[in-house]
């Protein structure tokens, strides 16, 4: 299963453009950043893959182009995916990424492989 190449590109250079240092990993088929050893957005096929985190879930699905993140058949909570639709323009990428990103040092990481 392949990612969107081009979206990849866009996160790259959004997270660029805040100075946020990050890591990637290819996970489930897709790419998944990590920032500060956590995941904060990935791709998955050509959606955005959201960590937007409890509080904001129900907000967060309200929202144009956003549904629930059920890769594994059921509903990761505190998870969404993006539609391209709705992350066309780079203001509105950057804002997904923004409240990832905001959430990022309530994420818990997870548990290391030895």
């Amino acid at each position: 299963m392949a990612y969107d190449e081009l979206l990849a590109d866009r996160i790259r250079l959004v997270l660029k453009e805040k100075q946020v240092k990050y890591k990637e990993m290819k996970m489930m088929g897709g790419l998944t950043i990590l920032v500060d050893g956590k995941m904060c957005v990935g791709i998955i096929k050509n959606n955005l893959m959201a960590r937007v985190g409890p509080e904001y879930y129900e907000e967060a699905l309200r929202q144009e182009g956003c549904k629930l993140m059920d890769f594994t058949k059921k509903p990761l909570k505190g998870y969404v995916y993006v539609e391209p639709h709705a992350i066309d323009m780079d203001d509105d990428l950057s804002k997904w990424i923004q409240l990832c990103l905001d959430y990022n040092p309530l994420a818990k990481a997870s548990k290391k492989k030895k």
